[in-house]
């Protein structure tokens, strides 16, 4: 994890949660979380764990991690692990933060490492997280393993795609995904191939994982993605994905049903559909649409609660300001944020910022957004105000252009500018460099961007997806809503094949209800029943008389 040597309590808090995120790529939001120690840094961690949106245990529940960090306290025993670890529907996973890594006692020994920085224990279904000062980068560990340790924590996604192997769904069905290429999108490619799908997987090269590419070539899937393709293989990377005719195309940013349209029109001939993943790949779909121009029927996955209400909130929010804490070592206790756009995204980032003790203050032109982010209890201020101040400026529009010129003339010296998963030129570098501005290597993923005036801010990975270029994604258990999610809009599509119209389309609200009923059952949460509507008749006027 971070170094966290003399330290104040809430910055060792920080270290140990943004280590933990890092090890696991799990998330924090949603989860059980107990923690094993006392004094202040009990307290600081507990605080910022149920900021960000984690709930402590009470009476007796089993919690999802367990946080051990004081070495004065009795290690746990296999016998106690064993009771705490069993009946469970996911590992119970204990983050050792103690200094001398002696979480648990000689009873409960290590296996093997599941992913850097993660054993196997001799108790099963609990494993062991070490939280010292070694940080693990994901390719670190075999990509088979790092797939492995995701499809763990991915009870949803399993469940919907069991019914569609049941059902022979989508037996012999052609199926492209185009997606981000790392553990999690191998996992639904490898459900889809389990249920009887020909997959095939494309990826951007700024968004391909080499490693879990040449795992699922092994694994028998066609593979269209290289992280060092340039533009002209990567394009015929793409042409030749959509040779392969898909029936079925799951797309991130709606790139590759646009290259279809442009480019291999014939492929849409034979069809089905398409699921569309993002809130900015939905976009020119809808405008495509409106002007006749879209031949398919394309789900909007993205417009689905159990995806945007998770996805883009805690798991966005999450992942991207850790990768941006994790690359630059911000210390955001007492800084101030700028978040420009205050969409699902841009509220995770909030959110998750102040957790960490900033001061955000948020940009957003949508009146009604803008007001609930002060309802909220954000600062709103126009872009350029905003940003005059702010340590980091983090934009979470997907629009193009929203860190201009002029906003970044108008950025403090030295401010970190990071984009939440956007667009190409959402920082507008192209018309920085046009302006005289040169860039200076800071280290991995970083660079100044210095105008001629002097004045210059620090971009983080050229204003790319930083997410998904710089770290591991959103974290696995959001990913498994959103995957669930767009197998059930798979389901949806061959259900409906031939008769759904063209144009966007929402995922019916009783798929949408189950994703959410399963992520439910698997995290052991019981609910009500709906209640039935009242019949007409027993909605009474206000002033008496007949309805």
């Amino acid at each position: 994890m971070f170094e966290v040597a003399s330290r104040s309590h809430r910055q060792w808090a920080a270290a140990v949660t943004l280590g933990f995120a890092e090890t696991t790529n799990l998330s924090i939001s949603g989860r059980r979380f107990d923690v094993r120690g006392s004094g202040q840094d009990a307290a600081a961690l507990a605080a910022l764990l149920e900021a960000i949106g984690a709930r402590r245990t009470t009476g007796g529940e089993t919690p999802d991690y367990l946080f051990c960090f004081d070495a004065g306290a009795a290690p746990l025993s296999g016998r106690e692990l064993a009771e705490r670890a069993s009946g469970r529907d996911r590992p119970l996973v204990i983050a050792d933060a103690t200094p001398d890594g002696s979480a648990v006692d000689g009873s409960v020994s290590l296996g093997r490492p599941l992913r850097a920085g993660v054993w196997a224990t001799s108790v099963p279904d609990a494993v062991l997280v070490r939280l010292d000062a070694t940080r693990h980068a994901p390719d670190e560990s075999p990509a088979a393993d790092r797939i492995a340790w995701a499809r763990r924590f991915m009870p949803a996604a399993e469940r919907v795609a069991g019914r569609l192997a049941t059902e022979d769904a989508v037996r012999g069905l052609r199926i492209g995904v185009s997606m981000v290429l790392e553990p999690k999108t191998a996992v639904l490619a490898l459900l889809l191939q389990a249920a009887g799908a020909d997959v095939s997987v494309f990826s951007h090269p700024d968004e391909t994982d080499d490693a879990v590419a040449a795992a699922l070539a092994e694994a028998g899937l066609r593979v269209f993605a290289r992280a060092d393709a340039g533009p002209d293989e990567h394009l015929a990377l793409a042409t030749a994905f959509l040779a392969r005719r898909p029936e079925i195309l799951v797309d991130d940013g709606s790139h590759v049903i646009r290259l279809a349209h442009e480019a291999a029109p014939d492929v849409l001939e034979t069809m089905i559909g398409a699921a569309e993943e993002t809130t900015s790949g939905l976009r020119p779909l809808r405008a495509m649409a409106a002007e006749g121009r879209l031949r398919i029927p394309v789900v909007a996955v993205n417009d689905a609660r159990s995806k945007t209400l998770f996805d883009n909130r805690y798991g966005t929010g999450q992942s991207c300001l850790f990768t941006i804490l994790g690359l630059t070592g911000l210390d955001l206790d007492g800084r101030t944020v700028a978040v420009a756009g205050y969409g699902h995204v841009g509220e995770g980032l909030a959110r998750h910022a102040r957790a960490f003790g900033a001061s955000v203050v948020i940009a957003e032109p949508d009146p009604v957004r803008a007001l609930a982010a002060a309802f909220d209890g954000f600062r709103v201020a126009p872009l350029l105000d905003a940003v005059g101040s702010a340590d980091l400026v983090v934009s979470a529009t997907g629009v193009r252009d929203t860190i201009g010129l002029p906003v970044l003339r108008a950025c403090a010296p030295s401010a970190v500018v990071a984009v939440a998963g956007g667009v190409p030129q959402e920082v507008a570098v192209d018309d920085a460099l046009a302006a005289g501005a040169v860039r200076e290597s800071l280290g991995r993923k970083r660079e100044r961007l210095v105008f001629p005036d002097g004045h210059g801010v620090e971009l983080l990975d050229d204003g790319g997806c930083i997410n998904v270029t710089a770290g591991e994604g959103n974290p696995i258990e959001i990913m498994d809503l959103s995957f669930a999610v767009q197998l059930s809009a798979i389901e949806h599509l061959v259900a409906t094949a031939g008769a759904l119209a063209l144009g966007v389309h929402p995922l019916p609200a009783q798929a949408d209800d189950a994703v959410a009923a399963a992520a439910l059952a698997a995290a052991g949460v019981r609910i009500d029943a709906r209640q039935p509507a009242p019949p007409a008749a027993e909605l009474w006027p206000r002033f008496g008389g007949t309805a």
